[in-house]
């Protein structure tokens, strides 16, 4: 069998087996988050998310909502260089808004059961 035949048996079975993993993950409520950002986020995300006082009258006195805090912690980005994250028992994450949402910035201290927003920096 020569290479080209090969290749054409290779790339048919891989578009098969793509279509196949295609098909049983379409339904399926299926995240593939690895990177250090996505996990961080993530974890941040799906724990019960309290607001300290300082948040919370920032809050009140500017003109952003906890949906423009959701969607920070959806699609931002963590400085882990102004972080700790090793921090015992709760570590501390400084997190960026991306896009129009550069301008804020969020202080999150996330424990076992509970994330609180510490800070809201408006830049």
């Amino acid at each position: 069998m020569n290479l080209l035949k090969r290749f054409g048996y290779y790339f048919i079975g891989l578009a098969l087996g793509s279509l196949v993993v295609l098909f049983i993950w379409k339904g399926k409520d299926v995240s593939f988050e690895y990177g250090m950002d996505a996990r961080t986020l993530k974890t941040i995300r799906i724990k019960k998310r309290l607001f300290s006082n300082n948040a919370t009258q920032t809050l009140i006195n500017s003109a952003i909502d906890t949906a423009t805090i959701s969607a920070i912690l959806k699609n931002g980005d963590v400085n882990f260089g102004k972080s700790n994250a090793r921090l015992k028992p709760c570590a501390e994450y400084f997190i960026t808004g991306k896009d129009s949402l550069e301008h804020i910035d969020i202080y999150v201290i996330r424990c076992d059961s509970t994330s609180t927003i510490k800070t809201i920096t408006i830049n």
